[in-house]
Order: structure tokens, then C-alpha cells, then sequence
């Protein structure tokens, strides 16, 4: 018998490949420093430049949820505006029922009346995806003609009950007095309810990396969104995790929207489907199924609208529509595209 064993080759990545892999990491970097040379300001390029994070982060806690129904479930939801809606109002009505401690001195009283009308959004806007997924998506499963039609109308229902519930007219949905007013970094104006924005936002992003990285159950939500009937072999009810990936999609919807109005302060019942766009251009900019891919596309989309919104007002409704059809001709699958077993 001979002594001689073979060792198995692995091949390095070329610098090419690991610059291919890594290109969409550089985009972002690479856009705030365009963005620099093209305002010319540096006080204001760093107000554009937090203020595009923030609403970046936000556009990705309402979009994270749609991309893993997208990749996991194959579910076109176009109601997930709807959540966004809902979390939005259930939010103001829980702020304004805490208008003595939002109107407080006291930021702990400020920060426990935020936690509390989170947690309520969280619960209502989970237990409407719940019922959402069980009475309306469920039945078209394989269908996404039908599953266009049916979530469009569960939106339209669902927006129709909230100008019952609350009236057509728009609110003015005020922030706790901690998170007003604004501080000054050299000349630029930095508004503290961005930077929390931003601080939550990358919170939620690790949150989710973790879970979906160090956890079984993300072990099995990841193998789920690249080979579902592998997953079933396996003795997994990939049904049941359908379930509480839309469950958990809707509840993001809801917290993404509290902020987003927040943010804008004021809400109207059209908030849900009038930030549904971004979010739609934002997951097929990422990729379906990509949580990172998510991350990188909505912090493409928060700098873009506030660099073209400064420079060319005119231009910046259709500026991120020009960002999905640069990054799809040079990458049609997404910037980090999950590739599904056939």
C-alpha cells in the first residue's frame, strides 16, 4: 500500500474575485465621497450625509422583513404598506395616550413612552401579519398574479379601515422632547432624532445578522430561502417558518413605519403606499432574500435622494429609480443575490 497521500487543493480567490465580492461594500463609501465633491460644502454635505443614513436605516427596518417573505416564501406582498400604515397610526395613538410623559423633561420618561408605543406597534402589526398571512396570502401560495391582486386588496381594505378608525385627515405625530432640536458639528446641523434613527437602525441590522448567523433558527430560515424542499427532508416545518417570517416581516413593517413617522411628523393613511416604492426599489436592489444586500441598497437610496434632492430638486424623484437600473445592468440579479436550488 503506498505511503503516499494526496492533500486536497483549495484554490485562493483571485484579488479580481475578492474585489467582485466586495464591490457592493464600497459603493456606499464611494457615493458620500462623490456626493462631497459635487456639494462642495463640507458642513453641508455632513447634514446631507446623516440625514440620508437615517432615512436609509429606517427605508431597511420597512424593507428587511419584505425581502425574506420575498426569498423565503416566493410572496409578492404588496401589502406590506399597509403595516407600515398601521404601525404609524397604532403609534400615535399610543404616543398621544403618553402625552405627559412625551412632554416630560425626563428622558427616561421620554425614552419608556418611545419603548412602550414600539412594543405596541410590534404586537398589533405581528398579529395583523399573522391573520393577513392565514385569510389572504395562504390561499394563492404559487400564484404571484393572484398573490398581486389579493395583498393589493388586503392594503386597500386595510387603509379603508384605518380612515375609519382614525379619519382621512393627516396628524401631526410629535417626538418625545428628547428626541427634538438638533446640535451643531462645526457649522452643520446634526437633528438627534436622525442619529437615533441611525443608532437604532444599525442596531436592528446587527440584531438580524446575529439571528440569522448565529442561531438555529436562522440556520434554518437561510437554508429555507436558498432550498425549501431540502429543508422539508430534513424533518423541518418549513411551513410553520413561513409563518413567523411573515409574522416578523409585518412587525418590522410596523416599527419601520413608527419611525418613518417619526421622521416626517406627520402621518396620513397614504404613508404605506407612498414609501412602498423606495421599499420595493431598495429589496430588488439588494437582492431577494438578502438581508445585507438590503442594508447596502437602502443606504444607496437614503444618500442618493438627499445629494440629488440638494442639488437638483427636480431630478430626485426619479434619482433612485436611476440607481436600480444602474446597479440591475451591472449586477441584474441584485448586489447580493441568494442563489435558490433548482
Amino acid at each position: 500500500m503506498s505511503e503516499t497521500s494526496i492533500a486536497p487543493r483549495i484554490d485562493s480567490a483571485t484579488l479580481g474575485q475578492k474585489l467582485d465580492a466586495n464591490a457592493p461594500l464600497l459603493i456606499v463609501p464611494a457615493l458620500a465621497v462623490l456626493g462631497f465633491l459635487a456639494v462642495r460644502d463640507p458642513s453641508a454635505w455632513l447634514t446631507l450625509t446623516v440625514a440620508g443614513l437615517a432615512m436609509g436605516l429606517m427605508i431597511f427596518v420597512m424593507a428587511s422583513g419584505l425581502t425574506l417573505v420575498f426569498g423565503l416564501m416566493d410572496v409578492i406582498n404588496f401589502g406590506h404598506g399597509a403595516f407600515v400604515t398601521v404601525g404609524a397610526f397604532v403609534g400615535f395613538s399610543v404616543l398621544k395616550a403618553l402625552g405627559v410623559w412625551t412632554e416630560a423633561s425626563s428622558v427616561a420618561l421620554n425614552l419608556t413612552a418611545i419603548a412602550i408605543a414600539l412594543v405596541v406597534v410590534v404586537g398589533v402589526t405581528g398579529g395583523l401579519g399573522l391573520i393577513f398571512e392565514r385569510a389572504i396570502v395562504r390561499p394563492v401560495y404559487g400564484s404571484h398574479l393572484k398573490q398581486i391582486l389579493v395583498t393589493l386588496g388586503g392594503a386597500i381594505v386595510t387603509q379603508q379601515l384605518i380612515i375609519v378608525l382614525w379619519g382621512p385627515q393627516a396628524f401631526h405625530l410629535n417626538r418625545p422632547a428628547t428626541l427634538r432640536g438638533s446640535f451643531l458639528i462645526g457649522d452643520a446641523a446634526i437633528e438627534i432624532y436622525r442619529v437615533a434613527a441611525v443608532v437604532l437602525g444599525l442596531a436592528l441590522f446587527i440584531a438580524m445578522r446575529l439571528v440569522l448567523n448565529r442561531t438555529k433558527i436562522g440556520l434554518i430560515v437561510r437554508a429555507g430561502v436558498e432550498n425549501s424542499e431540502m429543508v422539508e427532508t430534513l424533518g423541518y416545518r418549513v411551513r410553520r417558518i413561513f409563518v413567523l417570517v411573515f409574522v416578523a416581516g409585518s412587525a418590522l413593517a410596523g416599527f419601520g413605519g413608527l419611525m418613518w413617522g417619526l421622521y416626517q411628523e406627520s402621518i396620513t393613511s397614504h404613508i404605506g403606499s407612498e414609501i412602498l416604492i423606495l421599499v420595493f426599489i431598495v429589496v430588488i436592489i439588494g437582492g431577494l432574500g438578502s438581508v445585507e444586500g438590503c442594508f447596502v441598497g437602502a443606504l444607496l437610496v437614503g444618500l442618493m435622494a438627499n445629494y440629488i434632492g440638494y442639488l437638483a430638486p427636480k431630478l430626485a424623484l426619479i434619482s433612485n429609480i436611476g440607481l436600480m437600473v444602474a446597479v440591475l445592468m451591472w449586477r441584474p440579479q441584485g448586489l447580493y443575490p441568494v442563489v435558490k436550488a433548482k
